[in-house]
């Protein structure tokens, strides 16, 4: 690795380790030793050399980003060593709409790759025969990374300090900030968001109605070639600010602290479930849930402090897999698997990483999965007795 990366990889782990400690990401050291005693226990009565997939087939697939690439090819690796013959997940890549659809048709039997509770919104979709799209998936409820999912706008760091902005309701309201993000001439300040289809570019379109930002508008196109437009901006000291998450090689490069920060959002303007676009399954963006209102662990370190605090304004989202029902209820090795899966989410970070310097293919996505497998043995080993005793 060269200083560049190093220094890229070294800056994300501080920055990352602030929301881990915030989250109990930590949580999978308690997971490793719970799933180790039960696979244990269970040794007493399993043949630990029983293969519950042999002679049985799963369509894997995977989302259209490439920061859930490495978990999905860990799951697939998994349950090639439970003994079913898996596609390999880049077979089926789709954006969530297409996702969901799918597995309710039975054309794809899991991915791990939900953002909960946004994607919710596609179990509303109806089909032909009445149902809906929800009432053919199980959600694996706790798997893979629960509130790992952390969202917000970084915003450029310098700009924001020189005009005293902390808030994105600051700059809507006035014109001599939003103007500065008028690339079109319209009136109206732009800022990246995500391409179309993934969820949280209609989870913006609807903060956008909700929180009156009529003078704010997203950009749309992909999240590649909008980030490094971002990014250019921010390294110059130029307006700009955009929808990102974790864990994802972003980080790395946005360095908040330093380059960039995340900006808050009033309270006022965290979504509520009103569906204010009237969009189906619209409720399911809300950001306000069970007395929770977006999100406000992160410090004044990385995070601009508006009057309420750090406010992101989304919730940090539940990483979960989701599945086909029927197929789940016929394969009771893969739901112990889907339960247990839970890589911890500092090690998806740098894997995130390691795939960002790479050249990103399929070759060099399985290779990581295969080194962190192989790196995490014990823990990989608990995961797949306690799946061979339940198959």
């Amino acid at each position: 690795m060269n200083k560049r990366k190093a220094n890229l990889l070294f800056a994300f782990l501080a920055v990352f380790a602030i929301f881990a400690s915030a989250c109990g990401s930590d949580d999978a050291v308690d997971t490793v030793a719970d799933t180790a005693d039960a696979a244990e226990a269970a040794e007493d009565v399993a043949d630990d050399n029983a293969l519950p997939g042999e002679g049985k087939s799963a369509n894997m697939g995977r989302a259209n980003w490439s920061s859930g690439y490495v978990q999905a090819q860990i799951l697939h690796d998994l349950m090639e060593d439970l003994g079913y013959e898996v596609s390999s997940p880049d077979d089926l890549e789709f954006a969530p709409d297409l996702g969901y659809q799918t597995m309710a048709e039975g054309d794809m039997d899991f991915w791990a790759n939900s953002w909960y509770p946004g994607h919710l919104s596609w179990w509303e979709g109806e089909r032909t025969d009445g149902t809906t799209v929800g009432d053919h998936l199980e959600r694996l409820e706790g798997s893979l990374m629960p509130g790992g999912g952390l969202q917000g706008m970084l915003i450029t760091k310098s700009w924001a300090e020189e005009n005293g902005v902390t808030t994105i309701d600051q700059i809507n309201e006035d014109e001599a900030l939003y103007s500065q993000f008028d690339t079109d001439g319209n009136g109206k300040g732009e800022f990246y968001g995500c391409p179309e289809d993934w969820t949280c570019d209609d989870i913006m379109a609807s903060q956008i109605e909700f929180a009156g930002w009529s003078n704010l508008e997203q950009t749309q196109a992909g999240y590649d070639a909008m980030f490094a437009e971002f990014l250019d901006k921010a390294e110059s000291g130029e307006p700009a600010f955009i929808y990102t998450w974790t864990p994802t090689a972003y980080l790395a490069q946005a360095i908040p602290g330093e380059t960039t920060m995340w900006i808050s959002v009033n309270n006022s303007s965290v979504l509520d479930d009103s569906n204010p676009l009237g969009k189906e399954g619209g409720a399911e963006y809300a950001q306000q849930r069970e007395g929770e209102i977006g999100y406000t662990g992160l410090s004044a370190d990385t995070c601009l402090q508006g009057p309420d605090g750090c406010q992101l304004g989304w919730l940090a989202a539940d990483i979960e897999i989701t599945a086909n029902k029927d197929w789940l209820s016929d394969n009771p090795a893969a739901r112990q698997l889907f339960n247990d899966f839970k890589p911890p989410l500092i090690d998806l970070a740098i894997a995130g990483v390691a795939l960002s310097n790479s050249d990103g293919a399929q070759a060099d996505v399985e290779a990581i999965a295969a080194g962190w497998i192989a790196d995490n043995g014990d823990l990989v080993d608990a995961w797949l007795s306690a799946a061979r005793s339940a198959g």
